[in-house]
Order: C-alpha cells, then sequence, then structure tokens
C-alpha cells in the first residue's frame, strides 16, 4: 500500500504520519500545500520516543510529488483543499505546532491507530 499524508506546513503531523507508515511497513511519503521547510522539534522527539526512525523526513511541496493512480491520499484535518488531487480519507487532527512534547508523543500514537483502521 503506498501513502500520501497531506496538509499545510509538512512539519508535524504529516511527517509524524509519513514515518509511522513505513514503521507499520507501507510505503508513505507527506507534503503540504505551504511547507515549512523544517520538521517540528517535537514531531522528530515524539518519533524517537516511539522509536520510528526518522531518516529521510524533510519538508516538502506537493506540487513536487508525483501521485500515482495507487496512492491512499489522506488529509491530516486542516483543511486542505487539492482541486487536482482526490482526498480518500480525513484524519481530522488539529495542529499540534504549538503544544508541548507530551501532546507530541501520544499524537503519534493516535495517528499509528488511525493509520491501522483505514479501510484499505
Amino acid at each position: 500500500m503506498k501513502f500520501l499524508f497531506v496538509c499545510i506546513g509538512n512539519s508535524c503531523r504529516s511527517q509524524i504520519a509519513e514515518a509511522v507508515a513505513r514503521h507499520l511497513g507501507y510505503s508513505a511519503q507527506s507534503a503540504g500545500t505551504e511547507p515549512t521547510n523544517y520538521i517540528h522539534k517535537n514531531a522528530l522527539e515524539s518519533l524517537k520516543h516511539h522509536k520510528i526512525n526518522t531518516d529521510g523526513l524533510y519538508s516538502k511541496h506537493l506540487d513536487d510529488i508525483v501521485i500515482d493512480d495507487d496512492v491512499t491520499v489522506v488529509s491530516m484535518g486542516c483543511g486542505v483543499k487539492c482541486p487536482n488531487i482526490k482526498i480518500d480519507y480525513d484524519f481530522n487532527l488539529d495542529d499540534p505546532k504549538d503544544n508541548d512534547l507530551d501532546y507530541f508523543i501520544n499524537l503519534v500514537s493516535i495517528i499509528e491507530d488511525k493509520i491501522k483502521r483505514l479501510d484499505v
């Protein structure tokens, strides 16, 4: 299964989802409509807390991603509107950027659970 996780900044939720999905054995990418060009420190630390590899993560623009027909596209819940991309699922998660590390650590578990529950 291939996933593309999309949001606005591509610095928190979608990066976590990309890493978690890969950890679960899926092919995954993430991208944003307005990427920040960095990954939030708490996103990285929370993944390390869960012993999830962060190698290869970087903030990407949605325009730089090739989307095949067999990719499942998941919005992280930030109201991303992609007129040329069909959103298959929406995780409906608030932007965690202003929260502490404990919030992010819990968010990793929430995202992992949501990925496992996808009907794909």
